[in-house]
């Protein structure tokens, strides 16, 4: 007690001999030293704050090892009702809108294991990640999206057998991360990539596309989705003959499984194979077909009409399942692009103009309501493929609220409720990464 007593004296003493030092500074000297404890003060802020830092990127690497080693931890069903939905049943007399792949309103989410394969990447780490993208879209309400092709990495890599038993290996958790994606109402596809493809010459080519495929079909039956959870591809190579390219899917089309052709959907694209030659592969094999707006303005040299061709590839779809298309608008801005120039061999900037294939960042909200407008007599879930993805979403859901409030039932928006906006998901993330930092 006599210790606490003297050290509390020697203090104060100290401290009231600094404020006599202080009194006895010249002005310029007591200048000095407020700058000095400024700057003293700053650099404890800073030192503080990259503390803070380096805790926070610990606790990442921390958090990103624990998914690693146990990602369906993360996979909890959250609460359901009753009727074992964890979310008010979708109207089913309403249109979805969902989105591809990547998450823009919140850039932490992955959309799959992206590891090299030496460190061994599986299916059950991306379904981890899916769980979280699932968690995001009942936050904002969004019952349509379509995951990654590279759900399963490597999978049907052919000179990587370690990895060609992860789907079997992942049976149970898909079907776990399916009974998630029934209670939210959630609409689920596949958009295979660009290297699918079923009318190749090359046979290598043709097997491997009809693997990956056949891992994709296994994947949505192995999650027990309905007939509304599909696979979308392109014809192909035109091979310099369109006729060609066409008939050569058709006689691809019955090297396909059951689980393949009931999965299977083909697309129009925007400079090969257009709408028309869609609708002649599906006369021939009883494919179901999805149209996509962009691409039948970039590539239609029939002339087929708009709604008119999207009323026939809707008919492709068997009774009782709802068909989807793709939407977008064409990107119209001037971009600057930094590239070395030829002559000089300097860096220049030069303006590029559009290109009609690309899709635009956000869509047209007024060319898009009246296309919508256009077609309220047909029932279709429209994928948004616009470049913001959600936020894209969001903005539509936003200015058909604004401008067409008579819309509004038809997609499920609810105009007696605030309706989010992009920019509110962009705002709203900004400020939680800066809180945590």
């Amino acid at each position: 007690m006599a210790a606490k007593k003297a050290a509390a004296k020697k203090a104060a003493a100290k401290k009231a001999a600094a404020k006599k030092a202080a009194k006895e500074l010249t002005p310029a000297q007591q200048e000095r030293e407020a700058k000095r404890k400024a700057k003293e003060k700053v650099t404890k802020k800073k030192a503080a704050m990259k503390a803070a830092r380096e805790r926070q990127k610990q606790e990442a690497a921390e958090e990103a090892e624990r998914r690693l080693i146990d990602p369906m931890s993360y996979c909890r069903m959250p609460a359901t009702d009753a009727d074992g939905l964890t979310m008010p049943p979708f109207p089913a007399e309403a249109m979805r809108l969902g989105f591809p792949v990547k998450v823009m309103g919140a850039p932490g989410l992955k959309s799959n294991d992206t590891r090299g394969w030496r460190l061994n990447p599986h299916l059950r780490v991306s379904l981890g990640y899916l769980c979280d993208i699932f968690a995001y879209l009942r936050k904002h309400d969004i019952r349509m999206y379509r995951m990654s092709s590279d759900l399963a990495p490597y999978h049907t890599h052919p000179d990587m057998p370690q990895f060609h038993g992860m789907v079997e290996e992942s049976r149970d958790d898909l079907a776990h991360v399916g009974r998630m994606a029934r209670a939210q109402g959630l609409r689920l596809s596949f958009h295979p990539s660009q290297y699918i493809v079923l009318n190749s010459d090359n046979e290598t080519l043709t097997k491997k596309s009809i693997a990956d495929l056949e891992s994709q079909a296994t994947m949505l039956d192995y999650m027990e989705l309905g007939p509304e959870a599909v696979m979308v591809v392109h014809v192909g190579g035109a091979y310099g003959n369109r006729e060609v390219g066409t008939a050569n899917w058709v006689k691809t089309w019955p090297r396909l499984s059951e689980r393949v052709q009931r999965r299977l959907v083909l697309e129009n694209d925007d400079i090969r194979f257009s709408a028309a030659d869609v609708l002649s592969v599906h006369e021939r094999t009883g494919v179901k077909c999805v149209f996509d707006y962009q691409h039948h303005w970039c590539f239609n040299p029939e002339g087929l009409g708009m709604v008119e061709t999207l009323e026939r590839f809707l008919k492709t779809w068997p009774d009782g399942v709802r068909p989807k298309m793709h939407y977008s608008c064409a990107r119209t801005e001037m971009r600057e692009i930094k590239r070395k120039s030829k002559k000089t061999g300097l860096i220049e900037t030069v303006l590029q103009p559009p290109i009609w294939t690309g899709h635009a960042d956000f869509n047209n909200p007024f060319e898009t309501i009246t296309f919508l407008r256009s077609i309220q007599h047909l029932d279709t879930d429209i994928m948004l493929e616009s470049k913001a993805k959600d936020l894209s979403l969001l903005r539509l859901r936003n200015d058909i609220a604004k401008y067409a409030p008579d819309l509004a039932a038809r997609y499920a928006i609810k105009l007696d409720a605030p309706v989010e906006d992009a920019g509110e998901i962009v705002e709203d993330e900004a400020e939680m990464v800066a809180e945590a930092a």
